[in-house]
C-alpha cells in the first residue's frame, strides 16, 4: 500500500465540493415494506472521492430507510491514511455494508483487500482476486526495513481486529497478504472463508445474503434483501470531474497551463483572467499531485524551465536559454510522472510532454522576436523619438525660442548652420540639448 498524505487543496476545492454535491433525493412511489439496498460503485485508485461518496451513500441510505449497502469495488489500492479513513466509515456506518469485489476479473488490492474485510459481508464476482497488501513507499518503491516492519504490525493488527469473526485461517491468510504480498482467487478466499459469498452479480448476492445477521456496532442486525430494490447511487458532476484528476496527462496540462497563466498576469499586471485561470488550474493540479505518486525532484526541473524561458524575454540570448527550458521542462515532466511505479495510476504520455515543451518554446521564442524586434526598432514616443520631425516655430528664433512638434510645446535653440527661423517657420529637430531641441529652418536651402 502507498504510504503518503494525501494533500489538500482546502479552501477552493471545499467550495467546488460543497456547490457540486447533489443530494440523493428520497426515493418515491414505493411501498414502506419493500426492502431498498442502495447500490454505491468504485473503480479505479483509491482516493478522497471515495470517502465522499461512501459518507454521501450512508447518509441517503438512512435517509431512505436503507436494509442494505453494496459498495462495488474494483481498485488495485491506495494510500495507507484514506484506507483507514474509509475503514472507519464502514464499520460505523448504523447501515450494513457489504463489500462486492466486482464485476469479473475486478480486483481488490493493496489497500482495497482491507475495505473488503472491513465489510459487515463481503462478497466476490467470479474470476475476481484479492490480496497483495504489502506496503510501499509514495512513489510505489521499497521502503526502509524498521519502517517497512512497524507499518506491517500496524496494518496486521489492523486486518486481525476487523476479521476477528474470521476463522484462524483466514485470518492468518489476511495478515500473510500484507507480509508476503499473497494475492488469492475467489475461490481460494472463500474456502478458507477470507470472504462470505461468490456472487455473480448484485441480484444473486442480495438472494444469497437474505436472512443473515451481521454485527452492526455490536448490535445484531438481520438482513431482509429479499426482492430487494436496488438503488443506484451516481458520483456528483463534481465528483466525476476531479475522479479524472488521476490521470496524470490531465494534471500535467493543468500544471502547464496553470503556470503560463500566471506567468502571463505577472509579466502583464492589472488584469485578472490569466491570473484566475492560473489559480483554478494550479490547485486542480495540486489536487491530482497529491494522489498521483509522483517524483516531486522532477518539479525542480519544471520550475527552472519556466525561469529560463522568462530570463530569454528578459535578457535575450537569441533562443539559447530557451532551448535549454525546453529541454528541462520535457525531462522535468517525465521526472514528475513517470520515474514512479505504482499499480492503477498510468504514466503521462511522452508525447504529450514533448509536443506541450515544443509548444511552450514555440511561444516564448515568438515573444523573444517581438523583444529583439522592439529593441531594434525606432523610438515612437518621448524625447529621443524627436529627432528627424518636424513642426513649427511658436516664436521667433534667433538664438533660442518655442518650437511645436507634435502638437507639444519645446524650448529650442538654432543650429548654427540654420537660417533666421521666425515665427510660423517649419523646423526640423536635428537633436537634443538638454532640455532644448536643437532645430534648423526646414527646406532653407530653397529659400535663401
Amino acid at each position: 500500500m502507498k504510504k503518503f498524505s494525501i494533500l489538500t487543496i482546502g479552501y477552493i476545492l471545499s467550495i467546488i465540493l460543497t456547490l457540486g454535491a447533489v443530494s440523493f433525493q428520497p426515493i418515491t412511489g414505493q411501498t414502506e415494506t419493500t426492502p431498498l439496498a442502495i447500490q454505491l460503485t468504485s473503480s479505479g485508485p483509491i482516493t478522497p472521492i471515495l470517502s465522499e461518496y461512501l459518507a454521501r451513500g450512508i447518509d441517503a441510505a438512512k435517509a431512505n430507510g436503507a436494509n442494505v449497502i453494496v459498495l462495488e469495488l474494483d481498485t488495485p489500492g491506495g494510500g495507507i491514511d484514506l484506507m483507514s479513513k474509509i475503514v472507519q466509515q464502514i464499520r460505523t456506518s448504523e447501515i450494513p455494508i457489504i463489500v462486492y469485489v466486482s464485476p469479473q476479473n475486478a480486483m481488490a488490492g493493496s489497500a482495497g483487500t482491507l475495505i473488503t474485510l472491513a465489510g459487515h459481508l463481503s462478497a466476490m464476482a467470479p474470476e475476481t482476486t484479492i490480496g497483495a497488501a504489502s506496503p510501499v513507499g509514495s512513489q510505489g518503491e521499497d521502503i526502509g526495513a524498521t519502517l517497512e516492519s512497524k507499518i506491517k504490525e500496524a496494518l496486521r493488527a489492523q486486518v486481525r481486529a476487523i476479521a476477528s469473526s474470521r476463522s484462524p485461517e483466514a485470518i492468518a491468510l489476511a495478515e500473510d497478504t500484507i507480509e508476503n504480498a499473497t494475492a488469492v482467487t475467489v475461490e481460494e478466499a472463500l474456502a478458507i472463508g477470507l470472504v462470505d459469498y461468490k456472487a455473480v452479480d448484485i441480484v444473486d448476492l442480495l438472494k444469497q445474503v437474505d436472512g443473515r445477521t451481521v454485527l452492526v456496532n455490536d448490535k445484531p442486525v438481520t438482513l431482509d434483501t429479499h426482492q430487494a430494490r436496488v438503488q443506484v447511487m451516481e458520483n456528483t458532476l463534481i465528483e466525476e470531474l476531479l475522479l479524472l484528476l488521476v490521470n496524470p496527462n490531465l494534471v500535467f496540462i493543468l500544471l502547464a497551463l496553470g503556470v503560463q497563466a500566471i506567468l502571463i498576469e505577472i509579466s502583464s499586471p492589472g488584469g485578472w483572467v490569466a491570473g484566475f485561470v492560473g489559480v483554478i488550474c494550479l490547485s486542480l493540479a495540486t489536487y491530482g499531485l497529491g494522489i498521483l505518486p509522483v517524483n516531486w525532484f522532477g518539479a525542480l526541473f519544471l520550475l527552472l524551465a519556466f525561469v529560463l524561458f522568462i530570463l530569454d524575454i528578459k535578457a535575450p540570448t537569441h533562443g539559447a536559454l530557451t532551448t535549454a527550458g525546453t529541454i528541462s521542462f520535457i525531462s522535468g515532466a517525465l521526472i514528475l510522472f513517470n520515474t514512479t511505479r505504482w499499480p492503477g495510476f498510468p504514466q503521462v504520455n511522452v508525447f504529450l510532454v514533448v509536443g506541450m515543451g515544443l509548444a511552450f518554446a514555440a511561444f516564448f521564442l515568438f515573444l523573444l522576436s517581438f523583444a529583439l524586434r522592439a529593441q531594434k526598432s525606432p523610438l515612437l514616443f518621448g524625447p529621443e523619438s524627436l529627432p528627424g520631425k518636424s513642426g513649427w516655430a511658436e516664436t521667433d528664433i534667433l538664438k533660442a525660442g518655442m518650437v511645436r512638434i507634435d502638437g507639444e510645446l519645446w524650448q529650442a535653440k538654432r543650429a548654427a548652420d540654420s537660417a533666421i527661423i521666425q515665427s510660423g517657420d517649419e523646423v526640423l529637430v536635428q537633436t537634443r540639448d538638454g532640455l532644448h531641441l536643437v532645430v534648423g529652418k526646414k527646406n532653407q536651402g530653397s529659400q535663401q
